[in-house]
């Protein structure tokens, strides 16, 4: 061990937080080790649990279950919706689901419990029960008891029987449609229209049955609802038609009444007025024409006339082609040979012959009666176009007379058009109506189940429930997290000492060792009640006491002495200009083994050759001048009110040279830390640090009382012990911090009492505590003997106590037998 550079200076230790708890990362290797300190914790909540599930099983009776399987057939519903008065679309999920809950519905379990008469099963009713329902049934009935309100007597005696027995049969009723609604299952298989209906029961027989009555009653219970909706929409379809036929009727009348006070009597699909209008736009449409064409035939002789006679001939042409006036025609043929003849002489005789004079005379002659034809057409056709014009004008005023009749015949058109809508509406309701009541009445007498049983129900072979593997399974998980629950609980509740690591990290001390735990482990076992040990010559509490005090004189090489010896390096470092050091030896709580660690580390000090002396100090509860058998008349109190030396009440252990001085209380003496603290007490040392190198002094507890306190003026150092695994680690804390005078004085702590076999559990990887198996080689008891593994340290612990108390009881026996 290295002291060269100690932790803390007499300015007082500094505690420090837990690095671990402000560590923002899990840290797997202390969760490690947590699970493996509460392994047997988590092993016993296990077997809690098996042991449960194994009990439930043995407990629990059988459960079968029976099932059959339904279909929601899509063909059959297109056959009832094709006459149906009310289609159901069975496609979707939530027609699906809404089945499921028709046969989870009490009403059809009433339909059930009925028909099967399950109100009067015994096997149904009054089924084998587990010893968990058992339990619940009676907390049910005590509570049932407190809640029931006495009954009143009503009528006679006759009376009050049946309506007890009828209340009975309505409540066991009810009961019954309960226990069939608790344990009836209703699945959809998939995504298919498969409905899968079971049963669970402790007797397979009943299971199957219920099942069955279930498939059936719900084929039942569909056909029912059909015929049901039928019949309904046929009664209210029947009424309704009275309605409409009424309706109808009414609507027509209207119309044809309407129509004949505006005169909107209809030929062909339209009014008289129309069809007049229509006719006259259609005359006058011709007369238009008409009047067009005899203006263009007028405007064209009109021209040839206004040309004159010379041109008449020529532009004659068209005029006789277009009019076939044959006298034209005629004369233009004479005009045409006289022409030619004309020509003819005039090129042979020349143009002065009489012939030819004679000739173009004829000729002239002919063109004015052509000229004279052509102005009597032009006449004929002006008069011909002012009657066609005529004609028009008249058929214009017709239609303008026809317009405005027609216009207030379509203003009447729009209301009689409304009520002509609102009777065929009428009449087309009233048709669909008629039709769906004519559909209605074929539906009552064709009834068809929209569901049908694809599985019939079987008797089941084996039980469903409990399954042994998986109540097991699940046991012993639950036992595994009630004992990890458990071990969590523990983990949490860890508030103490364990390791060097603690009190260097939570105190900011020294860690001065571990002292082995004496007087248990395997000798605890085997103690008897008497006091005596298996094998063992018997020995008192106060001889065994008395071994405890000089573990460390008796086996000087052992671990507990070696602990020990860093206790007394740590206050030469400490306290190395000191000649002679006031040691106090203080726990926290009392039963910490503070007298022990005191009267074993002045033993050691003392059997190693260093003048020491051993002072009781704890004058409320002088432990260890108990523990020490010491008889004396005086102590501490009569040296320090009567000023007097340690010579005068010191006693001296005749084997290792340790003069101790006793604490001697004589009732009760309530003012122990003025007397720790006054000036005599102040002399008291001085007197004793002339003769001693160590002092070593057992005080009081710091929590119970304040007589350490007082003392500390007096003390160099103080050792503090602390029970492993039972001193508070906040109440260590703030005592130090609340007594600043003792903190800044104390050499280190050590852990007391503690269990070797457990201790590794709480190391750190690496730390160590996991290497005090390397460890025990060099620690040697009394015998010489090495112990081999740290695990049996403890043990030898308690071999060396038995040693000293046998070497006690044979040097009490010596002295009887001198005395």
């Amino acid at each position: 061990m290295n002291y060269a550079s100690f932790p803390f200076s007499h300015r007082g230790p500094v505690p420090k937080e837990d690095a671990r708890e402000g560590s923002d990362f899990i840290d797997l290797e202390r969760l490690v080790s947590m699970a493996k300190r509460q392994a047997k914790v988590v092993g016993i909540g296990a077997a809690i649990g098996l042991l449960l599930g194994l009990v439930y099983l043995q407990t629990t009776p059988p459960t079968f279950t029976a099932t059959t399987r339904v279909l929601i057939d899509e063909g059959m519903n297109k056959i009832v919706d094709e006459v149906s008065a009310t289609p159901v679309n069975m496609q979707t999920d939530a027609a699906i689901l809404s089945q499921i809950e028709i046969i989870k519905s009490a009403r059809l379990a009433s339909v059930i419990v009925d028909k099967q008469k399950l109100d009067q099963n015994p096997a149904f009713m009054d089924p084998p029960q587990s010893l968990l329902s058992e339990i619940a049934g009676h907390g049910r009935a005590i509570l049932q008891i407190f809640r029931s309100r006495p009954e009143t007597a009503s009528g006679g005696t006759e009376t009050s029987e049946a309506q007890r027995k009828a209340a009975t049969a309505a409540f066991r009723r009810e009961q019954a449609v309960a226990m069939l609604q608790a344990n009836v299952m209703a699945d959809r298989v998939g995504r298919s229209y498969v409905i899968s209906i079971g049963y669970r029961s402790t007797d397979p027989q009943l299971a199957a049955s219920i099942t069955k009555a279930y498939a059936d009653a719900f084929v039942a219970d569909q056909l029912d609802a059909s015929f049901d909706a039928t019949e309904k929409a046929a009664v209210w379809l029947q009424g309704r038609l009275e309605e409409l036929r009424t309706s109808s009727q009414a609507a027509a009348l209207e119309v044809e009444k309407f129509r004949s006070e505006n005169g909107l009597a209809a030929a062909r699909g339209e009014t008289i007025a129309e069809q007049q209008l229509a006719d006259l736009n259609a005359q006058m449409i011709l007369a238009q024409a008409d009047s067009a064409k005899a203006k263009a035939r007028y405007d064209q002789y009109r021209a040839i006339v206004d040309s004159g006679p010379e041109a008449a001939v020529s532009n004659s042409t068209l005029s006789a082609e277009v009019a076939g006036n044959p006298v034209i025609s005629e004369l233009k043929k004479r005009y045409s040979t006289v022409s030619k003849r004309e020509q003819e002489i005039s090129s042979g005789f020349g143009p002065n012959h009489p012939q030819a004079v004679a000739l173009r005379k004829e000729q002239a002659d002919l063109a004015n009666q052509i000229f004279g034809e052509l102005s009597q057409l032009a006449e004929t056709y002006r008069n011909e176009f002012e009657v066609a014009q005529s004609r028009e004008t008249a058929l214009r005023d017709s239609v303008s007379e026809a317009t405005g009749q027609n216009s207030s015949a379509n203003q009447a058109q729009v209301r009689l058009r409304e009520l002509q809508q609102q009777a065929t509406a009428l009449s087309t309701l009233y048709q669909t109506f008629l039709s769906r009541y004519e559909e209605a009445s074929q539906q009552r007498s064709f009834p068809i189940a929209k569901v049908r049983v694809i599985s019939e129900a079987t008797l089941p072979r084996s039980a469903t429930s409990p399954r042994t593997s998986l109540v097991l399974g699940l046991s012993l998980v639950l036992g595994l997290m009630m004992g990890a629950g458990f071990g969590a609980l523990n983990e949490f509740n860890e508030r103490f000492f364990r390791t060097a690591e603690d009190v260097r990290e939570r105190l900011g001390l020294k860690f001065l060792g571990y002292l082995p735990l004496l007087g248990g482990g395997d000798d605890r076992k085997t103690a008897r009640p008497d006091g005596q040990v298996a094998g063992q010559q018997p020995v008192s509490p106060a001889a065994e006491r008395r071994a405890r005090m000089r573990v460390a004189v008796e086996s000087p090489a052992s671990m507990f002495a070696e602990t020990l010896r860093s206790a007394k390096i740590a206050s030469d470092v400490v306290l190395q200009d000191v000649p002679a050091k006031v040691i106090g030896v203080v726990s926290m709580l009392p039963g910490e083994g503070k007298s022990t660690v005191a009267a074993n580390f002045a033993g050691l000090l003392a059997s190693n050759g260093i003048k020491t002396l051993l002072i009781d100090g704890d004058l409320r509860n002088p432990g260890l001048s108990r523990s020490l058998g010491i008889d004396a008349e005086r102590g501490l109190v009569e040296a320090v009110v009567g000023d007097l030396g340690w010579q005068a009440v010191a006693k001296v252990d005749r084997q290792s040279k340790l003069a101790i001085v006793p604490a001697v209380v004589r009732g009760r003496f309530s003012h122990t830390s003025e007397l720790l603290s006054s000036a005599a007490m102040r002399r008291f040392i001085d007197d004793a640090k002339a003769t001693f190198e160590y002092i070593v002094v057992d005080l009081p507890p710091l929590g119970p009382v304040v007589d350490a306190k007082a003392f500390s003026p007096l003390a160099d150092g103080f050792v503090l012990i602390a029970e492993w695994g039972a001193t508070p680690r906040p109440l260590v804390r703030s005592i130090l911090a609340a007594e600043p005078q003792i903190a800044s004085k104390v050499l280190g702590l050590v852990l007391n009492k503690v269990d070797l076999k457990r201790l590794p559990r709480y190391g750190a990887y690496g730390g160590s505590e996991q290497f005090l198996d390397k460890y025990s080689s060099y620690y040697i008891d009394k015998s010489g003997v090495s112990r081999p593994a740290a695990g049996k340290v403890h043990v030898a612990a308690h071999g060396l106590v038995q040693r000293i108390r046998d070497r006690v009881a044979a040097m009490t026996r010596r002295q009887r037998t001198d005395a």
